[in-house]
């Protein structure tokens, strides 16, 4: 059994396509967990609906709330005037999902400590509570790839060392069609800055198409860690001439 908690260094970098390619390749069964979806109304098809379409396999996704304007969690829920999702529901959900399935994925909503309710508690609050249930969990960092990435993921790997959570590695969500020189060079740097390896670069569009066109692409875009078979010193010397 493996709980990855799914993050990002911002908003849009990447994390559901992410997610879904680590969720396409995974062998065992699958659960895809969203503690909490902004920016969608009732009936819309959210993150883990997206989820599904790439992978285009069976899985069990669970959304625990859901809040129409695209905010952070705690302030979508204040202006919609329904309940925030605490640090112990979201672990109760993961470790009934652990039980159940080989790989429990869990994506946060923007950077690693955006707020979900008003005490400021976080997706690293809901990794530890995770932890305190007994269940072991790591963090997979979802970052960009241009300039201002080192900052952002040295801040959010600082962040999770404080806090004793380990983070598993680093993905970049969306590998440009034509890399300038600041993504090349961050190659080597973001494993450096993180203290973690560099997992694999998803091409930009990858979204484009699911089922077996999706998991193709997530095959040769997540290293071997995650079910690939990407391999990050072919990749860094390719866009390194």
């Amino acid at each position: 059994m493996t709980v990855l908690f799914v993050t990002g260094t911002g908003t849009e970098v990447g994390k559901t396509v992410v997610t879904a390619a680590v969720a396409a390749l995974a062998t065992g069964p699958v659960a895809v967990l969203k503690p909490g979806q902004t920016g969608v109304a009732p009936g819309e098809a959210g993150d883990v609906a997206e989820i599904r379409r790439l992978t285009g396999r069976e899985l069990t996704t669970v959304e625990l709330a859901r809040y129409p304007e695209p905010l952070a969690p705690d302030t979508a829920a204040a202006r919609a005037g329904m309940p925030t999702v605490a640090p112990d529901q979201v672990a109760t959900a993961v470790a009934e999902l652990a039980a159940r399935h080989d790989l429990v994925l869990v994506e946060g909503a923007g950077g690693l400590l955006v707020r979900y309710d008003a005490a400021g508690r976080t997706l690293a609050d809901m990794a530890l509570a995770t932890v305190a249930l007994g269940v072991p969990v790591s963090v997979l960092l979802v970052a960009t790839a241009g300039l201002g990435t080192l900052n952002t993921t040295a801040l959010t790997a600082e962040a999770l060392r404080h806090r004793g959570l380990p983070l598993h590695g680093v993905v970049v969500g969306s590998w440009p069609q034509h890399p300038g020189l600041a993504d090349r060079c961050n190659l080597t740097d973001l494993p450096s800055v993180a203290g973690a390896p560099l997992l694999g670069a998803l091409p930009h569009g990858a979204a484009a198409s699911g089922g077996p066109q999706f998991r193709a692409v997530a095959r040769s875009g997540l290293a071997p860690a995650l079910g690939g078979d990407w391999d990050v010193t072919r990749f860094t010397a390719q866009w390194s001439a």
